[in-house]
């Protein structure tokens, strides 16, 4: 075990004594910072040295699950990268890498850490002219991808290798030629703990996807807070249901469960079935489970009690947008857990978040992660109670920090300045230290000149019986300027019509103030959503202005002045 190795585990290990201690926590965690650092040969081939238990396990597409222990895993990514190298990727060359949940995606991750090479995971469902954009943008010079994805990568120069039994186009070579090689690896120096590790694109629910540069440091370090938030220890079986491509499969299919010597499962599902989830969480006896809010709010749609004597569960966890109190109360009081809620983005591990073995307060997303400094800035950038999160730069900047954003010095400067990296987001803070999320800065809005948090108003809304999914967007307005206007899916067997609505918004004047009441309200099949699943709210919004510059009523759409008599109900 070398230095760098010592102080890492010293550092996670301080978090797993005070896994249920915050305070302890708090006051024990210091950053390791270090000079040189390999993630893959200093941290994974070092716990994975005679360790049988299994790293890896892997549902769905084949009968059955396909597993690899951390011994496995080791030697095999170590072969993966000398095949990599004799194909002439070398260090900081930049590897496109798009393939679904199968092993060949962790034995590449690995094998591209160990080179130095970084790599830019990407989505399955991105299109030829979506990922000639992002080659051009990243400098990729290298592909790994399924074989049925190879001829979206026509004009890709390099190395490019095939998964999968498949035909290969000329000038591929197939991922099973690794087999060929050494399971052990050697490898050309020392790689610096701030060389780059991973570039990821932003999910842009806003504006265009940036591309974020994490180090060999900010990520596999940084996830030191993603494993304390979720609860993950050692022997643990972590399930986190995200889809490679995206940040969040990094942070809880990669870095933090293996941070915490747990076995990663994983699934692959054509589409979503919640029952499918659910046998897989039995069967695999899955200890620690995270999930985004759109699949919680589809798991309280089913009878779930059935299920609490079938799991193992100890930790559940929610990312991605904030979780609505209701979906939380439902699990609570049908499985006895309290699913947490975890902040942080794709330029951040979790950053702020409910911790294991503490009180949860209803709507709060938690207190500030061990290693980071938050303060709330207003629009002047004085410290406030409720402004944008923004993680303090000294007087020691975080590991667990982004880079910058590849070929963008001036994105980067706007949002690292004057001492603090500005996240975009906004949230409130109690006198007692527990913040509240708030919603992006760009989606906040005021209408007749209060300030309206879209997601306080889609938690009243999906906690509404018979809603599923909502999201809350200005419409323009002549005497307000604006109004909150709801855009809605329901359950299974929810008939949309004029009584479904009217009673609609008489459940949310009766759980809103009069300055927050959703004023229209359109039904629709699905939200659009950017690929990770984030609700694109900027679409909805700039469709509703259109809309009422030309003065029509939405499909389904339903305004309160629809129901004069709605006023006798609160």
């Amino acid at each position: 075990m070398n230095d760098a190795t010592r102080a890492f585990r010293a550092a996670r290990d301080s978090l797993l004594r005070h896994r249920e201690d915050y305070a302890g926590a708090i006051a024990h965690f210091d950053w390791p910072r270090l000079t040189h650092f390999n993630w893959a040969l200093d941290w994974f081939d070092t716990i994975a040295r005679g360790k049988d238990r299994n790293a890896l396990c892997i549902v769905g597409g084949v009968p059955e699950p396909r597993t690899a222990t951390f011994a496995q895993l080791s030697a095999r990514s170590s072969q993966v990268a000398n095949h990599l190298r004799s194909l002439g990727v070398r260090r900081g060359d930049p590897i496109m890498l798009m393939l679904g949940n199968e092993p060949a995606l962790w034995e590449t991750m690995l094998a591209a850490i160990k080179l130095g090479a970084p790599f830019i995971p990407c989505s399955v469902l991105l299109t030829p002219r979506d990922l000639a954009e992002r080659i051009a943008r990243s400098g990729a010079r290298h592909v790994v991808t399924s074989g049925a994805y190879g001829d979206r990568f026509a004009d890709m120069t390099g190395a490019r290798i095939c998964v999968g039994d498949v035909a290969m186009p000329k000038g591929w070579v197939n991922h099973d030629a690794s087999y060929d090689f050494p399971d052990t690896f050697t490898p050309d120096g020392e790689t610096r703990a701030d060389d780059p590790l991973i570039y990821y694109f932003t999910s842009g629910t806003t504006s265009q996807p940036k591309l974020v540069v994490q180090t060999h440091a900010s990520y596999p370090i940084g996830h030191l807070t993603t494993m304390y938030w979720i609860g993950i220890k050692p022997g643990d079986v972590h399930f986190n249901l995200s889809s490679p491509g995206w940040a969040k499969h990094a942070w809880s299919s990669l870095f933090a469960p293996w941070n915490g010597e747990a076995t990663i499962v994983a699934m692959n599902m054509d589409r979503f079935d919640a029952n499918a989830l659910l046998q897989c969480l039995a069967d695999q006896r899955v200890t620690t489970f995270c999930a985004p809010p759109t699949v919680w709010r589809m798991l309280i749609q089913l009878n779930l009690k059935p299920w609490r004597e079938k799991l193992c569960l100890r930790e559940l966890a929610s990312a991605g947008e904030p979780l609505n109190p209701e979906v939380i109360a439902r699990i609570r009081n049908t499985w006895g857990l309290t699913i947490r809620d975890g902040y942080g983005q794709t330029e951040t591990p979790a950053v702020i978040a409910n911790s294991p073995g503490q009180p949860l307060r209803e709507g709060s997303v938690g207190r500030p992660m061990p290693g980071f400094r938050i303060e709330l800035l207003d629009a002047e950038g004085r410290p406030a109670e409720e402004g944008e999160i923004c993680i303090a730069l000294t007087p020691e900047r975080p590991v667990g920090l982004m880079q910058g954003y590849l070929n963008a010095p001036e994105a980067t400067a706007k949002v690292m300045r004057d001492g603090f990296y500005h996240t975009g987001d906004v949230a409130m803070r109690d006198a007692e230290g527990w913040y509240t999320y708030v919603g992006r800065a760009d989606d906040v809005f005021k209408a007749s000149d209060y300030r309206i948090s879209p997601f306080e108003l889609e938690s009243v809304m999906v906690a509404c019986p018979g809603i599923a999914e909502a999201a809350v967007v200005p419409s323009p307005d002549p005497v307000r300027t604006a109004v909150p206007k709801a855009f809605v899916t329901v359950t299974a067997g929810t008939r949309v019509d004029s009584t479904f609505a009217r009673a609609v918004f008489v459940y949310t004047r009766r759980e809103l103030a009069a300055y927050k009441r959703v004023r229209r309200i359109q039904f629709v099949d699905e939200l659009p959503k950017t690929i990770s699943g984030k609700i694109r709210r900027v679409q909805l919004r700039a469709d509703e202005a259109k809309r009422r510059v030309a003065d029509q009523r939405g499909e389904r759409e339903f305004l309160e002045e629809d129901f004069p008599d709605l006023k006798r109900e609160v």
